[in-house]
């Protein structure tokens, strides 16, 4: 069984000492904290704002959208799905984070920001979906809500003095059901099983948030001093991500207006 060195971070180097024969300047620790969140920031939006551009894309520019979906004609009349590349673009996402959790002490930077790249360009594809589904002014709205609840919720994450991690384990959990949920709705149909698991989903991700947040501060301190902060970014920056899509696609489904 492997050990755990309390004298090293999660990526197996030295921690920093903060008394003793190495002495951190606070000002320069700060000023290198605040610059390590903005740079995780700058990654998340810049995220956000590449997989919004694929996905107008995909919508307006029939030669993409034909690459991604299809159209059959039924009885009740034209029904669009997602092509076999299509549900290639869908699925990959979720096949390249596994990769990256597991592969991530062996890869370089490199190699980090092109798998986050390629997650985040991906899922524009599927929020073409969205785009099909919810009017504009309800996408736009809920866009803005999400934005302001996640800002108050990640800066809640980044400012408190409570330790938030005994709520990770009640999380996950929480993420485990709402998905075995969504398959058991897959069958059923009941709508109000569907509210639940977006009601659900919204807090669930609404304390992911604060939680992730708190994290990536923490790991800030855990790797002062070594050269894992720019992977480091750029794994936060993936988790606010998720965390935010999650919780703006779960707030769509409640309260966006259908086409």
């Amino acid at each position: 069984m492997a050990q755990w060195d309390n004298n090293a971070n999660a990526y197996g180097q030295p921690r920093p000492a903060y008394g003793g024969a190495t002495t951190i300047d606070q000002a320069q620790y700060d000023a290198g904290l605040r610059a390590h969140m903005l740079r995780v920031y700058n990654y998340m939006a810049s995220g956000l704002a590449l997989s919004g551009i694929v996905a107008i894309l995909v919508h307006q520019v029939p030669a993409l959208n034909a690459l991604f979906f299809t159209v059959t004609q039924t009885a009740r009349g034209p029904v669009m799905g997602l092509s076999i590349l299509g549900w290639v673009a869908v699925l990959a996402p979720i096949g390249l984070i596994l990769w990256a959790s597991f592969r991530a002490q062996a890869m370089s930077v490199g190699t980090v920001k092109g798998i986050y790249w390629a997650i985040v360009a991906l899922n524009g594809v599927g929020f073409t979906i969205l785009l099909y589904r919810y009017t504009g002014v309800s996408i736009a709205r809920t866009f803005f809500i999400t934005a302001a609840s996640f800002g108050a919720l990640s800066l809640y994450g980044y400012t408190t003095k409570r330790s938030l991690a005994g709520m990770g384990t009640f999380l996950f959990m929480g993420l485990i059901g709402i998905l075995i949920a969504g398959v058991v709705n897959i069958f059923v149909q009941s709508s109000m099983l569907h509210f639940i698991i977006s009601a659900a989903g919204v807090l669930i991700f609404a304390g992911f948030t604060a939680y992730d947040t708190q994290q990536i501060k923490e790991q800030y301190s855990e790797s002062y001093g070594t050269d894992v902060q720019d992977k480091m970014a750029i794994f936060g920056a993936l988790n606010l991500y998720l965390d935010f899509v999650n919780m703006f696609q779960m707030l769509l489904s409640l309260i966006g207006d259908r086409e």
